[in-house]
């Protein structure tokens, strides 16, 4: 009966729909549990496209999969594995590659963990067959299953994460922008990586238990780059960055409430459209700006 009630669609009343959104706790759980990772995420993936570290991310949101798989084979909540192997993850990437002294060395650690992270998610799901059961939640998301304890756990991990980012907001940045000039003028910028990086994992586990382990990117990467393209000031590009994961979660929480599909699949596609929307916008301005100049500039 449930279910019959969450998928019967939209109506043509935005308040009644509304108010049928908050009407169950499943939902407003997801829904606070969807606004804290938004945040986190929007922080954080501004941080992570300022220091070109995506690829990071991106294993990182691979090894949140095994995560998953090895807490339901152990018996354990999801979270567990989550912001386990997560954490594990980032402490490893920076103790082998080191943080961003070396490239290749980087690269080739990211290569290695994102093979073993997804060896190790292919043999916990064929170990315990009943992760099959939810293999698309743990992938793609899903907003049913959300807690009120889990909606607690997820704020205290992300106030503690995002204080951290704020108490090291400024020499991160230089550290990330110019990280020669930085450790020149005495900013610990391998210390600062290494930290961002264990954060980082922290908003993976985080953003992971929304979107699923696969769209994770849909939170952490989108918008980011989105408020990038948009502004060079690190204040307004974060409050843009954490304003765009917000509009993105809710409506797509709102349209998987409605619908037969799943939430990552609406915040990815959001989240891809806006980011297209202002790409194409900024490359229209770009050459309208070049057209006048040259049609104003003397013969």
């Amino acid at each position: 009966m449930l279910e019959a009630a969450i998928f019967q669609g939209l109506s043509w009343n935005p308040l009644t729909d509304l108010h049928e959104l908050v009407s169950y706790p499943f939902m407003v759980n997801a829904l606070e549990a969807g606004t804290i990772v938004a945040v986190m995420a929007g922080v954080t993936g501004w941080f992570m496209a300022l220091r070109q570290q995506t690829f990071a991310g991106h294993t990182l949101s691979i090894i949140a999969f095994p995560g998953a798989a090895a807490a339901s084979l152990a018996g354990l909540p999801l979270a567990v594995g989550y912001f386990g192997f997560c954490g594990v993850g980032a402490l490893a990437l920076a103790g082998i590659a080191g943080t961003r002294q070396s490239l290749s060395a980087e690269s080739a650690a990211i290569g290695s963990l994102q093979a073993l992270a997804l060896a190790l998610g292919f043999l916990f799901v064929t170990l315990y067959h009943g992760v099959l059961n939810g293999l698309d939640s743990l992938l793609f998301g899903t907003f049913l299953g959300v807690t009120s304890r889990q909606v607690a756990v997820l704020l205290a991990v992300a106030v503690a994460a995002l204080t951290l980012v704020v108490l090291a907001a400024r020499p991160l940045i230089f550290a990330s922008v110019d990280p020669d000039v930085a450790s020149a003028a005495g900013v610990p910028a391998r210390q600062l990586g290494f930290g961002f990086l264990l954060v980082l994992g922290l908003s993976v586990a985080e953003t992971s238990q929304i979107t699923g382990a696969l769209l994770v990117f849909a939170l952490l990467v989108t918008p980011a780059a989105t408020a990038h393209r948009l502004t060079a000031r690190p204040g307004l590009g974060i409050a843009l960055s954490v304003a765009l994961a917000l509009a993105v979660t809710w409506l797509g929480l709102a349209l998987a409430y409605f619908s037969i599909y799943p939430v990552g699949f609406y915040v990815t596609s959001l989240s891809f459209a806006l980011y297209l929307f202002v790409r194409v916008a900024n490359t229209v301005a770009g050459h309208r700006r070049t057209t006048m100049r040259l049609a104003t500039e003397p013969a």
